[in-house]
C-alpha cells in the first residue's frame, strides 16, 4: 500500500529552497552546462556539413575551418563536461552539508515529544535518504531544466534562420514529444516515485528492528518472521524501482520516436528548396539537427521525473521540520538568553523554584502532574516519589525544558522560559532512566560531557562514581561500551552517565529513576554510590520509586496520580 504525506506547499518549497545553493554558486555550472550541450549540437551539425561539404572535393583550405570546428567542439563537450560536473557537484555537495545541519537544527526542538510517533526507520530515512535525495534538486531538476531550455532554444533560432518551416515542425515535435514522455511517466511511474521514499522507509524500519531486537527475536522463534518482513520491503522496494524504471524506458522511447520524425519531416520539408535556395551541406546538417536537440532535451523528461521524487522527498523531510510545534513543546525564540553565563541571576535566590507546576504530553487530553511547588538551594536534595503515572519523568523533562509548562519555574530567580534551550541545560543536567550509551570507547563517551578534559580528569571522574577499578580491569579509558551500552550493566550505564554530569559541572542535576532494571540487593549500594559521588555544593533532584536507604538527607515530594489515569 502506498504511504502518502501531505503537507503545505509552503513547507515543501521551504525545505527544497534549502537544498539550492546561492545563485552565484549555480551559475558556473549552468553556463558550462549550456557550452557542454551546445557543443553536441554544433558538433553533429558541423560534422555532417563537413561531410557533405567534403563529397564534392573542394580545396582542403574551404574544409580547414570546419576541421579545426569539428576538432574544437568534440574537446569542448568533455572539457566543458567535466568541469561543469566539478563546479555544479561541488556546490550541491556544500549546500547538502548546510541542508542536513539546518534539518538537524529543525529536528532537535522536536525531539522528544513532537515526532514521537513517528518509527524510527521514517525518522532515519527522512534525515539520511530523503535529505540526501534533495541534492537532486539542483543537480537532476533546476539545472537540466535551464540547460535544455536555453540550448534548445538557441538550436530552434539558428534553424529558423536557415528555415522557419523546419524550425515550426522541430519546435512542435520537441513540445509534443516533452508534453507525451511527461504524461505517460506521469501516468506509470507518478504513484511509485511517491512511494519510493514510503518504501525505503519501511526497509530501513524493518532492518533496524532485526538489529536492534535480535536477542528478543531469537528469544521468541521471530527470527523467521523478521526476515519474511524484510523481504517483503525489499521485494515492494524493488517493485518501485522497477516501475520507475519501465517509465524511464518508455519515455526513452518517446523521445527517440519523436526525434526520428522530426528528422524525417524537417528533411521533406527542406527538399524543395534544396539546390535553390539551400546548399546540399547546409541541408544536410539541418537535418541532423533534431537527433542533438531531442539528446539535449531528453534531460527535461528525465528532470520532470526526478522533481517527483525530489518532492516526494521534501514532503517527508517537511513532515518532519516544517510542521507547528505543538504548545506543549518548547522551542527557542529570539530574545532568550544564550548562555548560562550571560543571564543575570539572582545568587540569593533558590538555585531551583517551582509554584504551581503543571505539564502535559502532546496530544494527552489531560495534566501528567499539576499543582507541584518546592524550592532547592545548593547542596540540598529533593527525593520525587509517586506511583507510575503520577508524572515523575514527566517532570524531569520539564525541568530541563524538553516539555512546557505551567505554572512558574525559576532557576536562581529567572523564569525558565526566558532562557534558550542550551543555557537552562547548561544549569540542570538530566541523567536518564535508560542512558544513551554511544558504540564506542568510554573515552569517547564521557568527552561527550566536555570534550576538552584531559584522560586524567576522565579517570579521576570514573574513580568518583565507583567504576574506575572496573574500567582499569577492561582496558581502561579505551574499554568499549558496545552498542547502546550493551557491554555493560544497567548500573554501570548509571555511572556512566553521573560521569558525565559531573564532567559537565552542572548546578543542578536530577537523575530519573537511576535503579530502575537494578536488582534490590544492588539498588541501594547503587543509589549511595550515586548521591555520594555528587558533590557536596550541588542541588540534586532524585526521582525514584524505590525507598531512600538510610544516610541520604532529603526533603520528600511525592506526586498523586492526575484522576483519570490507569
Amino acid at each position: 500500500m502506498s504511504e502518502s504525506v501531505t503537507v503545505q506547499p509552503s513547507a515543501r518549497q521551504a525545505v527544497l529552497q534549502r537544498a539550492m545553493p546561492s545563485r552565484r554558486r549555480r551559475f558556473p555550472g549552468q553556463s558550462l552546462g549550456v557550452l557542454a550541450d551546445a557543443c553536441v549540437v554544433g558538433l553533429l551539425a558541423l560534422s555532417m556539413w563537413l561531410i557533405v561539404r567534403a563529397g564534392d572535393q573542394p580545396p582542403i583550405l574551404h574544409l580547414t575551418f570546419a576541421i579545426v570546428g569539428v576538432r574544437a567542439l568534440a574537446i569542448g563537450r568533455a572539457a566543458f563536461r567535466y568541469t561543469e560536473r566539478l563546479f555544479s557537484h561541488d556546490a550541491a555537495l556544500g549546500q547538502l552539508a548546510k541542508l542536513r545541519a539546518a534539518t538537524f537544527e529543525a529536528l532537535v526542538p522536536r525531539v522528544p515529544g513532537a515526532i514521537e510517533s513517528r518509527r524510527r526507520g521514517e525518522v532515519l530515512a527522512a534525515f539520511v535518504d530523503d535529505v540526501d535525495q534533495l541534492q537532486d534538486e539542483p543537480l537532476r531538476v533546476r539545472q537540466p531544466i535551464v540547460v535544455s531550455a536555453v540550448v534548445v532554444g538557441l538550436s530552434l533560432i539558428l534553424v529558423g534562420l536557415a528555415s522557419i518551416p523546419a524550425a515550426l515542425v522541430l519546435a512542435a515535435f520537441v513540445v509534443l514529444g516533452g508534453a507525451l514522455s511527461v504524461w505517460l511517466a506521469n501516468r506509470i511511474a507518478g504513484a511509485s516515485d511517491r512511494e519510493l521514499s514510503a518504501a525505503r522507509a519501511s526497509l530501513v524500519d524493518a532492518l533496524l528492528e532485526r538489529f536492534a531486537a535480535s536477542e528478543v527475536l531469537a528469544a521468541f522463534g521471530a527470527l523467521d518472521v523478521q526476515r519474511a518482513r524484510i523481504a517483503d520491503c525489499e521485494d515492494r522496494l524493488a517493485r518501485v524501482q522497477t516501475q520507475r524504471s519501465r517509465a524511464a524506458g518508455l519515455t526513452g522511447a518517446i523521445l527517440a520516436l519523436a526525434s526520428g520524425a522530426a528528422s524525417l519531416l524537417v528533411l521533406l520539408v527542406l527538399l524543395p528548396g534544396l539546390g535553390e535556395s539551400m546548399t546540399t551541406a547546409l541541408f544536410g546538417a539541418i537535418v541532423v539537427v533534431p537527433a542533438a536537440v531531442f539528446e539535449v532535451f531528453a534531460q527535461f523528461p528525465a528532470a520532470m521525473a526526478a522533481r517527483r521524487t525530489v518532492q516526494a522527498s521534501a514532503d517527508r523531510v517537511a513532515s518532519l521540520t516544517e510542521d507547528t510545534i505543538p504548545a506543549e513543546i518548547p522551542f527557542d525564540v529570539s530574545g532568550l538568553h544564550e548562555s548560562a553565563a550571560e543571564t543575570p541571576f539572582d545568587p540569593e535566590a533558590p538555585v531551583l523554584s517551582v509554584e504551581n507546576l503543571s505539564a502535559r504530553h502532546p496530544g494527552a487530553a489531560r495534566s501528567a502532574f499539576s499543582h507541584v511547588s518546592f524550592e532547592l538551594r545548593h547542596g540540598e536534595t529533593l527525593v520525587v516519589t509517586g506511583e507510575s503515572g503520577s508524572g515523575k519523568s514527566t517532570l524531569a523533562f520539564v525541568l530541563a525544558r524538553f516539555l512546557e509548562y505551567q505554572g512558574s519555574y525559576r532557576l536562581r530567580g529567572v523564569e525558565a522560559r526566558s532562557l534558550s534551550g542550551r543555557a537552562l541545560r547548561e544549569t540542570v543536567g538530566l541523567c536518564e532512566q535508560t542512558p544513551h550509551l554511544f558504540d564506542a570507547d568510554l573515552r569517547q563517551n564521557l568527552k561527550f560531557a566536555r570534550d576538552t578534559a584531559s584522560d586524567e580528569e576522565l579517570e579521576a571522574v570514573l574513580d568518583r562514581v565507583g567504576l574506575g577499578d572496573w574500567a582499569r580491569e577492561r582496558g581502561g579509558l579505551d574499554a568499549r561500551v558496545g552498542e547502546h551500552g550493551s557491554l555493560v550493566s544497567g548500573g554501570q550505564a548509571q555511572r556512566i552517565a553521573l560521569a558525565r554530569a559531573l564532567l559537565a559541572d552542572f548546578p543542578v542535576v536530577v537523575l530519573d529513576e537511576p535503579t530502575a532494571g537494578v536488582d534490590r540487593e544492588l539498588a541501594d549500594k547503587l543509589l549511595t554510590d550515586l548521591m555520594g559521588a555528587v558533590p557536596a555544593d550541588r542541588a540534586v533532584v532524585l526521582i525514584t520509586h524505590t525507598e531512600i536507604p538510610a544516610g541520604i538527607n532529603s526533603a520528600r515530594l511525592e506526586l498523586p496520580v492526575p484522576s483519570g489515569a490507569e
